[in-house]
């Protein structure tokens, strides 16, 4: 189990509904899927995930996941991404599926 955080650290999390408009590999990476991600009001992400090993990109396309809409943009392979896809830890990650608008908070 990771530390236990305050009620003020998980607050900060800005957890949205994404729909994946798009999804494709990212060149020269075994790992790595370039996510192109509405989130309504909000705009359109970039989102690299590294669950290409599980997923090919239809898997994705037109679903929508639970996102960390709040990350900073992290540089993978020379690219930023803009955010984080939520999954559960097990031998296959799962994303967690949401039926939402897209931009729509996880309260």
């Amino acid at each position: 189990m990771k530390p236990t955080i305050t009620y003020e650290d998980f607050a900060k999390l800005d957890l949205r509904v994404g729909t994946v408009n798009n999804c494709e590999e990212k060149a020269g990476s075994d790992k790595l899927l370039r996510l192109t991600v509405d989130f309504g009001e909000e705009g359109t992400r970039n989102i690299l995930s590294g669950i290409k090993e599980w997923y090919k990109p239809a898997d994705l396309i037109g679903k929508q996941f639970v996102f960390v809409f709040n990350l900073a943009p992290r540089k993978m392979m020379g690219e930023e991404s803009e955010g984080m896809i939520l999954a559960t830890d097990e031998k296959k990650p799962l994303p967690i599926k949401a039926k939402a608008l897209p931009g729509a908070k996880i309260l």
